[in-house]
């Protein structure tokens, strides 16, 4: 199971920083861990008894779901706009 690449990550880490050299962010974090989610589902199409890395992959969806919360409650607009430009159900 690969992890996303170097280029990915940077291209992710670019398209949803709030400012240079920002890594850190909600926004950010939230387009990682989606992309990441997104990339487990599809293996998991394939490889069906994978049980352990199910459960990392729900882990990473509680880690999500955490950080959506904290952005709903804190900042109302950014969450908004996470939500769409990662086409989220909310």
């Amino acid at each position: 199971m690969s992890t996303i690449t170097d280029a990915r990550k940077t291209d992710i880490i670019k398209d949803h920083a709030k400012h240079d050299g920002d890594t850190g962010s909600a926004e950010v974090q939230i387009a990682l861990l989606t992309d990441r989610i997104n990339h487990l589902t599809e293996h998991f199409k394939t490889h069906k008894k994978d049980f352990a890395g199910r459960r990392g992959l729900l882990k990473m969806v509680g880690r999500r779901r955490y950080l959506l919360a904290y952005l709903r409650n804190t900042e109302i607009e950014r969450y908004r706009a996470i939500v769409k430009a990662l086409n989220l159900r909310h």
